[in-house]
């Protein structure tokens, strides 16, 4: 995990938010991006998470995530050029494989496979600005009444993950100042000299929760959180993001199809939401600007 992801507090309208409202957002528009097939429309999705991700001071985790999205998205079309042999406009005849047959490629399984990777672009940049963004022990507390142990085993994880990526940068570096001289560190053994860490760290870990008491009955509830100003704008726009989303799912608007033709509608409907979609993403943070000035019918919207 890159230091890029790790969580950080950050002096923002979506790092002042709490867990949930926050979340809500984020994760919304990733519901979008599954819901909703359209180019258009993704593009409008991809442009909220971006926005929502910078204005959070996330700008290296929605780098990271839109690296990792465009190589893995690289992959997915190449792969699915090649699975997928269906559609009507063939680029490319290939060769006659022993268990694949005949390997075509046409330009409506290139789309399909840009429409997917672009599906997981979005999703990668939604949950990075969520790691780095929301504060993971508050998040985890939502789901604390209904599965104890199990939000203290994932607590501990989104801890000591992005310790282990501290880790790595020490050694590696340790090992750099070592001098001209000295053997190289192969990736074996800063893989064991990780490994080896890690695991003295458990066992510490493991005795440190053994003497506080969580051997036996998990703890008591804690108290709740205090609401953040904007924590409504939030979970609001994020909602409705998802709602315009399902509407034109069900409804039948911004339709798309990549076989055996492509096909892509691109009305107003189509345009309008994928404007909405940044538009949602702007709204918390142009309210959370006017609450900073001082606007008094905005200071206590929330409360």
């Amino acid at each position: 995990m890159s230091l890029a992801l790790a969580y950080a507090p950050r002096q923002s309208a979506l790092g002042r938010a709490a867990s949930g409202p926050a979340a809500i957002h984020l994760l919304s528009f990733a519901a979008v991006a599954f819901v909703v097939a359209n180019p258009i429309v993704l593009a409008g999705c991809a442009a909220a998470v971006v926005i929502a991700g910078l204005a959070a001071g996330a700008r290296p985790a929605v780098v990271l995530a839109t690296r990792w999205g465009l190589t893995l998205g690289v992959v997915i079309i190449a792969v699915n050029a090649i699975a997928s042999q269906r559609g009507d406009t063939i680029l490319a005849r290939g060769p006659d494989l022993p268990i694949l047959g005949i390997v075509n490629i046409s330009a409506e399984a290139l789309a399909e496979g840009g429409v997917l990777a672009l599906r997981i672009a979005i999703v990668f940049t939604a949950f990075a600005v969520l790691t780095a963004s929301v504060d993971p022990d508050r998040l985890f507390r939502i789901a604390r009444p209904i599965a104890k142990r199990s939000v203290l085993t994932a607590t501990l994880i989104a801890r000591l993950v992005p310790l282990a990526a501290a880790d790595h940068v020490r050694v590696r570096e340790a090992a750099q100042l070592r001098g001209p001289g000295a053997a190289p560190v192969g990736r074996a053994a800063m893989l064991s000299r990780l490994v080896v860490g890690s695991l003295e760290r458990s066992v510490d870990i493991a005795a440190t929760l053994e003497l506080r008491g969580y051997a036996g009955a998990a703890p008591g509830g804690a108290a709740a959180a205090p609401r953040a100003p904007g924590d409504l704008a939030f979970a609001f726009c994020g909602l409705v993001a998802l709602g315009l989303g399902v509407a034109a799912r069900v409804g039948g608007f911004a339709v798309y199809d990549s076989y055996p033709l492509v096909a892509i509608e691109a009305e107003t409907v189509t345009y309008a939401l994928a404007a909405a979609l940044p538009a949602l993403a702007l709204v918390p943070l142009a309210l959370d600007r006017l609450r900073l000035r001082g606007v008094p019918s905005l200071a206590y919207a929330d409360a």
